[in-house]
């Protein structure tokens, strides 16, 4: 695969598909708009494999989906004049649950056993249930285990480790074939690529993460929980061939106390290599772990703790600034692959705002392609802008994370520099419900 520029929109997630997973008249108009500033390549977002509500988000997990995925493919190839390669995002995750009342948790769903009902004095689980209700958050804190009672805090959430739940325990047989069926989705809707999702606080990144304590042979020693992100590599490859674009996002540090570093990186960025992936693009952070405790009513949201901050850095973060701050970590990761003999085009970014940031991090060879997300989302035009040398016309996001904040609320993610320019003159179809936020970035005039 071909890049036009060694440019790079990573994939960042909307909020405008159908409740269903259907790619929506706004979904096109999002990717058209990215697409008219003629970047290399860009991902479309995190995209399910399985066929299960999951709210408005893209899905793959069916032949359904099919004839809007093509739509979607083409969109980008037409509005970039065949200059960008759209690639897309595919995605596992476990089950999450709202934060629930207090009510609800004990009136419902903790698990009365004979320890915490000898601990509340119940007479029997009714008793027990009520007992519960009636005492302070202090005393709860004492006498609940430790996974119940961060399901009465956060909300309930899968993790890979939980193999006393038979669907669990079964992902290695289950997920190979199924990442393998929404490759050959992609492949057959036109898209230039996949990249396999193994990032931040989803299944697969917790199967390489070092808090994976499974037995079974896919936890513990990192080439054990290396196995199954190779297994469902080799599948998908199996199935789409060898001459179709497949790599994968992971993660330099997790930023989680006893997470993966940077030198579990550079383990697994060699072996990708090694295994024949095509790209390797890189983050950092965004985990569940250190996630803040969400509002009742909410689930947890990985990017709001220590390393979701390091995710997605903002001006008022820690030196050296969000500026390029995955770049060093990036650079280890290339240096590695490079000195194992492999040539595997390596992409990063975090920060990257202007062109000689984005020049200086190529031409020190730290990676090969830089990606851009928040930049691009304040100003798609800015890639066609560097080449026209009008770089004092770019928009510059101010990195102050108002986009995470829609997301977070899961509401359509806009941008502070422009969605509330010029309303009065944007077409009805490009604006909120309400009328008071721009969906789609304006024009470059």
């Amino acid at each position: 695969m071909d890049l036009s520029s060694r440019t790079w929109i990573p994939a960042m997630v909307p909020w405008r598909a159908t409740s269903d997973g259907f790619v929506t008249p706004q979904v096109l108009a999002w990717y058209r708009r990215f697409a008219e500033g003629k970047p290399g390549a860009i991902v479309v977002e995190a995209t399910g494999i399985r066929d299960i509500p999951s709210g408005p988000l893209l899905r793959i997990s069916h032949d359904r989906y099919l004839p809007g995925l093509r739509e979607l493919a083409r969109t980008v190839h037409d509005a970039s004049g065949g200059k960008t390669r759209v690639l897309i995002q595919i995605i596992d995750f476990l089950p999450i649950r709202r934060r629930p009342t207090k009510e609800a948790f004990f009136g419902r769903f903790v698990q009365i056993t004979s320890e915490l009902m000898h601990a509340v004095h119940g007479s029997d689980e009714a008793s027990a249930r009520a007992n519960l209700v009636a005492m302070s958050d202090a005393d709860l804190a004492r006498i609940l285990p430790a996974r119940e009672l961060e399901s009465y805090q956060h909300g309930y959430r899968e993790r890979v480790t939980d193999v006393h739940l038979e669907s669990v325990r079964g992902l290695p047989e289950t997920l190979p074939a199924l990442f393998a069926d929404a490759a050959a989705r992609a492949q057959d809707a036109g898209f230039d690529g996949v990249e396999l999702h193994y990032a931040h606080a989803y299944t697969m990144a917790s199967f390489l993460s070092a808090k994976n304590t499974r037995d079974d042979g896919y936890g513990g020693a990192r080439e054990n929980r290396l196995r199954l992100p190779i297994e469902v590599y080799q599948r998908v490859r199996d199935r789409v061939g060898e001459s179709y674009p497949l790599g994968c996002r992971f993660l330099t540090d997790e930023v989680i106390e006893g997470g993966s570093h940077i030198e579990d990186a550079v383990y697994f960025g060699t072996e990708f290599a090694r295994a024949g992936m095509d790209f390797l693009s890189l983050s950092k952070g965004g985990k569940f772990e250190d996630a803040k405790q969400p509002a009742l009513g909410h689930a947890a949201y990985p990017y709001t703790g220590e390393s979701g901050h390091e995710c997605m850095p903002t001006v008022r973060i820690a030196t050296p600034g969000p500026f390029a701050r995955n770049i060093p970590l990036a650079a280890r990761i290339t240096h590695a692959v490079r000195s194992a003999g492999f040539q595997t085009p390596i992409i990063a970014g975090t920060g990257i705002s202007s062109f000689w940031q984005a020049e200086e991090i190529l031409q020190r060879g730290d990676v090969d392609v830089v990606s851009a997300a928040r930049q691009s989302l304040a100003d798609p035009d800015w890639f066609e802008k560097m080449r026209q040398g009008r770089g004092d016309e770019i928009r510059r996001c101010f990195f102050t994370n108002y986009c995470e904040g829609l997301d977070q609320a899961h509401k359509s993610v806009t941008c502070q520099r422009w969605d509330r320019e010029d309303l009065d003159t944007a077409p009805p179809q490009d604006l909120s419900a309400d009328g008071k936020r721009r969906l789609i970035a304006p024009a470059w005039r």
